[in-house]
């Protein structure tokens, strides 16, 4: 099982291409064909975010959307234009170590992606907190909550109703430095609040949700 998380920028008012996201592309073939196990988008102003879960190979994103390159604007940075930037993987309470103990054993009502914005200088300190977390699994949460960054972009991506489990894969550190009360880490100076004042994250439009 790899899990994928990928932002790319539409070209402004393209509704073509979002009327093309809407449909999830290839999204519902490869489910069928057992290479997916879950695949979704969400848009937050012109960013769109992808969520995926392969069953063996890693796709691209350009095998899941093949239809929306024409929409989606280049990013600079590296020798070939790129129309998908990869978000690195920051934190999650569980990883797969298999598709049995991945696949959901019950229906899933809501798959939610949401947004924050990170102030640049604390970016360092949001990540040394959530990997020591995560590592030392000092506390159990949402099964299949993941959440990836790019520059000082959060995007994570949630399921509802949440599934609480102990994770099976052992965890990479032996020390237990993460606070013992979760609320000593400050993350509420970590972010940058959003115009109404509202810290950390805010849910955004999804485009397509699917499910084996």
């Amino acid at each position: 099982m790899i899990r994928v998380m990928a932002r790319a920028q539409l070209k402004e008012d393209d509704e073509t291409a979002i009327l093309y996201l809407q449909t999830g592309g290839e999204a519902a073939r490869l489910i069928r064909e057992k290479r997916l196990m879950t695949a979704a988008a969400y848009k937050w102003n012109r960013n769109v975010f992808l969520y995926y879960e392969c069953m063996e190979e890693e796709l691209s994103p350009e095998e899941l959307l093949p239809g929306a390159a024409d929409g989606l604007s280049d990013w600079p940075g590296e020798e070939r234009p790129r129309k998908w930037i990869s978000l690195i993987d920051v934190f999650h309470f569980n990883a797969p170590k298999d598709a049995g103990h991945w696949r959901r054993k019950s229906p899933v009502e809501r798959q939610v992606g949401r947004v924050a914005r990170l102030k640049p200088e604390m970016a360092a300190s949001y990540v040394y907190y959530h990997y020591q977390l995560q590592e030392e699994q000092a506390f159990h949460g949402p099964k299949y909550e993941i959440i990836g960054i790019h520059e000082n972009l959060l995007f994570g991506y949630q399921e509802f109703p949440a599934v609480v489990e102990e994770p099976v894969l052992p965890g990479k550190l032996s020390t237990s430095g993460t606070p013992k009360e979760w609320e000593d880490s400050r993350m509420d100076l970590h972010f940058q609040p959003w115009p109404d004042g509202h810290l950390f994250f805010k849910p955004i439009e999804t485009l397509f949700a699917v499910q084996l």
